[in-house]
């Protein structure tokens, strides 16, 4: 009789253990990722439009409001990366999230639409407020002195700091943090623009993200592009990070 007693206290002790070690495992897990499921629906929902993946796209519009990404922010994300990758990605993505909102009413899902933008104190012109956000996001003055694509062809200049840093910038539904996320998750989809990449994950280390958190981005983004588009990012990161002091 004792024996039989002490094999099942045995039993229970093992049974315990076992469980007690799968839920650190499991609380491992979920810390070990530093970026936060929000963010990563960002990126999800921006490299998946920016390569045209609509059906992958569906799946992760879902998942993002799932994980309390609101209705705005999301039309936010979307307007954004027009200026990466143009308006007809943009839009496709604009009228993909419309099927899913439809899809989720029709099921009784009340989403939460979210802020609007607030008004845009215009006192200054564009193009002194979008080099002014320019500075916010690269932590550097902008230099008057245009060279290189800025001095061949000026009007471009013009139109990243009027629209892109002010106009689209300048809207407070994201954060300039979560634009820079959705910036860099399409300039990694669509390849071919690695300077421009090396730029922004510069801005991203200043506006707070941490190495780690970058690395963790190129694991996310890896399962939704090609091998060429990840090997090209990682090298990009990996040489920038080589030469990072915090």
């Amino acid at each position: 009789m004792i024996n039989r007693v002490s094999f099942k206290i045995v039993i229970w002790i093992i049974f315990l253990i076992s469980f007690c070690n799968n839920i650190i495992g499991q609380n491992k897990n979920e810390t070990s990722m530093q970026l936060s499921a929000r963010q990563q629906r960002i990126i999800q929902i921006s490299a998946y439009t920016a390569k045209g993946d609509l059906e992958n796209a569906k799946l992760v519009l879902n998942n993002g409001l799932d994980d309390g990404l609101t209705i705005n922010e999301i039309k936010e994300l979307l307007v954004h990366l027009y200026a990466y990758c143009g308006f007809p990605r943009s839009i496709r993505g604009l009228q993909t999230f419309m099927e899913v909102l439809d899809e989720r009413r029709s099921k009784g899902i009340i989403d939460n639409i979210g802020i609007e933008a607030s008004p845009i104190d215009e006192t200054e012109s564009k193009y002194e407020r979008g080099k002014a956000i320019l500075e916010k996001l690269t932590g550097k003055p902008q230099s008057e002195l245009k060279n290189g694509y800025a001095e061949f062809a000026p009007i471009i200049e013009i139109f990243l700091k009027e629209h892109l840093f002010a106009d689209i910038f300048e809207r407070d539904v994201l954060t300039f943090a979560e634009r820079e996320l959705i910036t860099i998750s399409v300039l990694a989809s669509i390849g071919g623009v690695e300077p421009m990449l090396r730029s922004h994950f510069q801005i991203c280390l200043v506006q707070g993200f941490t190495p780690h958190q970058l690395n963790e981005f190129l694991q996310i983004i890896s399962s939704v592009i090609g091998n060429n588009e990840i090997q090209a990012a990682e090298e990009v990161l990996n040489d920038l990070l080589s030469n990072y002091k915090k």
